[in-house]
């Protein structure tokens, strides 16, 4: 069964994941310069696992993390390059239930093209126009340049600063965040 396609941006197509993305998958979450901000690479169990639950988050939420895949001549059509998305995520410092998280993961060749950028405005968009969304955040681990930089590019701001406990060590995190009144003005002067 194909994949279901969720949104298209002038170089991407974002869609659902299927269990034939797995290769592509481990291509990247098993790559340990992909994964610095995890503090490891995954193990093929754990990537399994990471499928199942966007698998699952679709099921529940009507969406998750996507497949990005090119359609244009950048790459052969429908190479599966990163994943981003939207999941509802814990944040703490600003919210006690879940809050709407923009969320992207390239695979390292497909670093500094603009893709992460293309994708995470699309999915960002996506959360104000379909979901109705008040407000969406990013919430990055605070030593990863490169994705704060897509935050910001993505018009967010940063809100709060908070600490995850993961694999054995503290990690502080950045929550950054864009309103809905931010996003219209942003649209409006684009």
């Amino acid at each position: 069964m194909p994949a279901r396609l969720i949104l298209e941006t002038p170089r991407l197509i974002l869609r659902e994941m299927n269990p034939d993305d797995f290769a592509a998958l481990c291509a990247m979450l098993r790559d340990p310069e992909v994964m610095y901000a995890y503090a490891h690479a995954f193990s093929e169990d754990e990537v399994r696992q990471w499928l199942d639950r966007q698998l699952q988050r679709y099921r529940q939420d009507g969406f998750g993390l996507w497949a990005v895949t090119l359609k244009t001549e950048d790459g052969p059509p429908g190479a599966m390059i990163g994943q981003c998305g939207l999941t509802r995520q814990e944040c703490p410092p600003v919210s006690p239930g879940r809050v709407p998280e923009v969320g992207y993961l390239f695979r390292k060749s497909r670093w500094h093209q603009g893709y992460a950028t293309e994708a995470a405005r699309a999915c960002r968009d996506y959360a104000f126009t379909t979901l109705g969304a008040g407000e969406v955040f990013s919430i990055i681990r605070a030593n990863n340049a490169p994705s704060l930089a897509v935050a910001r590019r993505n018009g967010m701001a940063v809100r709060a600063a908070f600490s995850k406990h993961y694999y054995g060590q503290d990690m502080p995190h950045l929550v950054f965040s864009i309103t809905r009144s931010q996003w219209r003005q942003e649209q409006e002067t684009a």
